[in-house]
C-alpha cells in the first residue's frame, strides 16, 4: 500500500500533534518492515519555506517529499482552492493521502485520510488563532464527510465527531497514541516539582492552575516549584508575567519548549503532574507521566477520564480550590501517591504504538475500499 502522511506537524518543536504524526509514521515503518506479512511503502510529506525535512534514524526507511513552499500559502491554497493535488506536489501516485488535521489533502485518486485530534475549535473558536480560527470550524464538517475514513485518538473524540460533524460511526476508526518505552521510575522524588506540560494556550487552563498553585502554596512552610513547561503563543505573556511576580515569584517557573529527546528528565523530576484542560482529545502528557509512574492530577473532562482511568485525581478543572486540594493530596498523601503511581503504570501499558499502527493500516484498508464502492456506486 503505498501512502503518503503530511507530516508538517512534526516539522520542529514537536506538540502533541506533531509527536503523534512522528511515532506514527516510526511506528507504521517498524512495524510493517519489508519481512511483515502486509506491505507498506511511506512517503512523508513536507512543504515549508523554513523548515527541512530531514529524516532521522527512525524514519529513514520512508520516501520523503520536501517542498519549499510556505505553510500558509499551501494551506491556503489546499483549504480554500483545494489545489494543487498532493500526487501533483508529491510527483506521484497513492492509494492513500494522510492529513494529521482534520482537513483534507487534496487528491485526485487516492483514498483521503483526516485525523481529528479533538473539536475544541468548533465549540470554542475564541480559544484559537490562525489558520485554525479561519478554515477548521467552517470546513472540517464537510471535509470530515467527503474523507474515505475519519480517524481519531480516542473514544471521546469519536462521539464528538458523530454527534458535532455528522460523521456515521462505522466510518470512524479510533487510534489512540502509544506510550513511549519507558520503564517506570524507581524511586518518586520527594522533592521534586508540580509538572504542567503543554503548549501555554486558552485551552489549557493555565490561569486557573496559576490560581491553585497559589492556594495550595498559602501558608505552607515548605512547597515544591512549579514548572511550567511548553511552547508559549500568542496571548501566554500574561501568565508569564504573573509567575514572576509576588506570591509565584521564586516558586514558579517557566522553562519553555523541551526537545523530544529531554522528555523523559523532564517527567523523571516531577512530584507529580497536573493537567487542568478544558478539553483533552486524548492527553499524551498524562500517558507519558503514567508510564514513568508519575502521579496525575488531570481535569474531568473530554478525554482524560478516558486516558487516566483509575490513576489519579480527577477535578473540575473551572475550579481552583479543588484543583489545589487535588495537588495537596498527592504531594500530602504517600499512600495514596504510591498508589496512583502503580495503577498508572498499569494503565499506561494498555496503550502500544504497535496497536496504533496496526489500527491505523486498517483504517487504511477500510478507506481504499469505501474509495472504490464510491467509484463503483458512480459507474452505475
Amino acid at each position: 500500500m503505498r501512502v503518503l502522511i503530511d507530516y508538517r506537524a512534526a516539522l520542529s518543536e514537536r506538540s502533541g500533534v506533531g509527536e503523534y504524526t512522528h511515532q506514527l509514521a516510526r511506528a507504521l515503518l517498524t512495524t510493517f518492515s519489508p519481512a511483515s506479512d502486509k506491505r507498506l511503502d511511506l512517503t512523508l510529506f513536507s512543504s515549508s519555506w523554513k523548515d527541512r525535512l530531514v529524516p532521522g534514524a527512525e524514519i529513514r526507511t520512508a520516501s520523503a517529499v520536501d517542498r519549499r513552499v510556505p505553510v500558509r500559502l499551501l494551506n491556503f491554497a489546499w483549504h480554500r482552492l483545494e489545489w494543487p493535488s498532493a500526487e501533483a506536489l508529491a510527483g506521484g501516485r497513492f492509494d492513500v493521502t494522510h492529513s494529521l488535521h482534520p482537513l483534507l489533502m487534496p487528491a485526485r485518486s487516492a483514498a483521503q485520510v483526516v485525523t481529528i485530534h479533538d473539536l475544541d475549535f468548533l465549540l470554542h473558536p475564541e480559544r484559537t488563532r490562525g489558520e485554525i480560527k479561519r478554515d477548521y470550524p467552517a470546513r472540517a464538517r464537510d471535509h470530515a464527510n467527503r474523507a474515505d475514513r475519519v480517524i481519531v485518538v480516542s473514544e471521546f473524540t469519536a462521539r464528538e465527531v458523530e454527534r458535532l460533524l455528522q460523521v456515521p460511526r462505522h466510518r470512524i476508526s479510533v487510534c489512540s497514541p502509544g506510550a513511549p518505552p519507558w520503564n517506570p521510575r524507581q524511586i518518586q522524588p520527594a522533592r521534586g516539582y508540580v509538572l504542567f506540560f503543554g503548549t501555554l494556550e486558552p485551552r489549557k487552563n493555565v490561569g486557573a492552575l496559576l490560581d491553585a498553585y497559589e492556594r495550595f502554596a498559602m501558608g505552607r512552610r515548605s512547597v515544591p516549584p512549579l514548572v511550567l513547561a511548553g511552547k508559549a503563543v500568542e496571548g501566554s505573556s500574561g501568565w508569564l508575567e504573573r509567575i514572576d511576580r509576588p506570591p509565584l515569584k521564586g516558586i514558579a517557573r517557566y522553562i519553555g519548549y523541551v526537545n523530544p529527546a529531554t522528555r523523559r528528565e523532564l517527567y523523571e523530576g516531577a512530584r507529580i503532574l497536573v493537567q487542568p484542560s478544558f478539553d483533552e482529545g486524548f492527553g499524551l502528557t498524562v500517558l507519558e507521566a503514567m508510564t514513568l509512574g508519575v502521579p496525575v492530577v488531570a481535569a474531568n473532562r473530554g478525554a482524560l477520564p478516558e486516558v487516566l482511568g483509575d490513576a489519579g485525581v480527577l477535578v473540575d478543572p473551572s475550579d481552583p480550590d479543588v484543583l489545589a486540594a487535588a495537588m495537596a493530596s498527592l504531594i500530602d498523601d504517600q499512600g495514596l501517591a504510591e498508589t496512583a503511581a502503580m495503577n498508572g503504570v498499569r494503565q499506561a501499558q494498555r496503550y502500544t504504538w504497535e496497536q496504533t499502527a496496526r489500527s491505523v493500516y486498517a483504517a487504511y484498508e477500510a478507506a481504499v475500499a469505501q474509495k472504490a464502492a464510491t467509484a463503483g456506486a458512480g459507474e452505475r
